[in-house]
């Protein structure tokens, strides 16, 4: 009889995934490099979709299995839109992976703050452009963070010119994730795409993500954190791992098992009431497409 360790679903289950591409945002550290490296070892064709091609390099030959590196830098619309022009061929599974933490107030190339552009609108605007190519699903890599704080879309003020607050910005970054996985799935099923859109979160894991926290005092937590509570990276990635191959329900979201979502198996978990408001989803839909110049396509799948 399995014990129940043996039962708890991890990378070795990977079915086989031979003939399937997958395109990587960040994935030359991190979870990010843990999912390629699992991807590639069943098969898959991982592309490394990174804003340091040298250093992505690195990292995809320490891959065994089938992969290229591209340049990415979703604090720049211009790279978004070079990655995706240069896209030409059939595109399986897309996962957003990238993502900044806490960090010092900074900008984007086009002047969004970075936690918003990088985590959301970065790859807003890249899976839309990505979208006619795509055949399976886009996993979007959110956090439980999104119930930090007042849990909410701050309308009035995106890209927080005023009362720059790195934890609060992060949070209301994770919980716009949620939102536009759960307003893409709806446009997917309206459109009558087979292309699903899932979310997953690492739980709390240990990885050089938060080592750009803008406090000394919140760096030298997370450092406490990630020796002595944290999962590792390849825990991390499991959730991740899950939602990309897993036969489940479109908007799922994908988390730890164990209390408080912090480690453990991934299983399918629950999100706030916040995350689940179609009507502020499309709402945020609306107000990144203004803000990135890009649309859900009406060709959603043709070229995969």
């Amino acid at each position: 009889m399995a014990t129940d360790a043996q039962q708890k679903w991890n990378a070795t289950h990977l079915p086989d995934l031979t003939g399937r591409t997958a395109v990587i945002t960040g994935a030359n550290s991190g979870i990010g490099f843990t999912a390629a490296d699992a991807l590639a070892r069943a098969g898959a064709h991982v592309v490394f979709a990174v804003r340091d091609v040298e250093r992505g390099g690195t990292a995809a030959a320490r891959v065994p299995g089938s992969t290229e590196v591209r340049r990415l830098d979703l604090a720049d619309l211009s790279s978004v839109r070079e990655f995706a022009a240069g896209w030409d061929r059939p595109l399986d599974l897309l996962i957003n992976n990238a993502g900044v933490m806490m960090i010092p107030e900074q900008r984007t190339r086009d002047g969004f703050e970075m936690q918003f552009g990088t985590n959301h609108l970065g790859h807003f605007a890249l899976t839309n452009l990505l979208l006619p190519y795509l055949t399976d699903r886009v996993v979007t890599v959110s956090s439980g963070a999104h119930r930090w704080g007042d849990q909410r879309i701050d309308f009035d003020d995106l890209n927080r010119t005023s009362g720059y607050d790195p934890r609060g910005v992060y949070a209301q970054s994770k919980l716009a994730n949620l939102l536009f996985v759960l307003e893409l799935q709806r446009r997917l099923a309206e459109s009558g795409s087979p292309v699903r859109a899932l979310a997953a979160h690492p739980g709390y894991a240990a990885t050089n993500l938060q080592s750009h926290a803008s406090s000394a005092a919140a760096r030298l937590f997370m450092k406490f954190g990630n020796r002595f509570l944290a999962q590792d990276d390849r825990a991390g990635a499991l959730p991740t791992l899950y939602a990309a191959t897993r036969d489940l329900p479109g908007a799922s979201y994908v988390g730890p098992d164990g209390l408080g979502e912090m480690r453990g198996a991934p299983t399918l978990v629950g999100r706030s009431a916040a995350a689940s408001d179609p009507a502020v989803a499309r709402r945020l839909w609306t107000a990144s497409e203004e803000l990135t110049g890009t649309r859900f396509p009406q060709d959603v799948g043709a070229r995969g």
